[in-house]
């Protein structure tokens, strides 16, 4: 389900430092993104940056919401979107309700992995209670299969955490969310960067309509 306005995310972002770092990108806060000197690897925190990279490399982009998902799942999950194939696995298994995908046991990761391999990945990945209420200032990592590593502190499904790589693909994402109490690592949204042709720039509206629409809870 959409969360963030992609207007918004489309102002100047020359307020935004870039820190480099090795390949191990460690970020704390928000509306910063970190690279590495010598990796293929950037990551970022604005929606609105990676997909505007995104799409200057080459790509486009695909989103899956999570809406057509509701209920308990077993250790694995799969969906399309974009024509890549994710699955999802977590130990404990795995619950989707009201667009949130999230794992059923709290303190617990879940993995996607991605066929084909994509050039971008993101989410808007957040920490929530057992009732699916986000948790504020819940410490969340983000680990891809290569080791490239994003961690920071998230307060509900506006933050988003992403990744765009100008070399190999990536294959596979990890997220896990802790706060020293019970909380289930939750993703409201993926964002594949999908090798192909650059979308009309209408496509970026798409996106924008995130603003409009509203999640009840039930």
């Amino acid at each position: 389900m959409f969360d963030l306005a992609f207007p918004y995310c489309m102002q100047t972002f020359s307020g935004f430092p870039l820190m480099k770092t090795n390949l191990y990108a460690s970020v704390i806060g928000f509306g910063f993104f970190a690279a590495s000197a010598s990796s293929a690897v950037v990551s970022y925190t604005n929606l609105g940056l990676w997909s505007e990279d995104v799409v200057n490399a080459g790509s486009t982009i695909a989103i899956e919401s999570f809406n057509s998902y509701s209920g308990a799942y077993g250790p694995s999950l799969s969906g399309t979107a974009g024509g890549i194939t994710w699955t999802a696995s977590s130990v404990g298994d795995i619950y989707c309700d009201a667009g949130f995908f999230s794992t059923n046991i709290p303190n617990t990761s879940a993995t996607f992995t991605f066929a084909p391999g994509v050039k971008g990945i993101g989410g808007n990945i957040f920490g929530t209670d057992i009732n699916l209420n986000s948790v504020a200032n819940t410490k969340i990592k983000v680990t891809l299969a290569d080791g490239t590593a994003y961690t920071g502190y998230a307060n509900g499904p506006s933050d988003f955490v992403g990744f765009l790589s100008d070399g190999a693909a990536i294959s596979s994402m990890t997220i896990t969310a802790s706060r020293g109490t019970s909380v289930w690592v939750t993703a409201d949204n993926l964002y594949f960067g999908v090798i192909g042709p650059i979308p009309a720039p209408g496509a970026f509206a798409l996106i924008g309509l995130a603003a409009l629409v509203q999640r009840r809870r039930r």
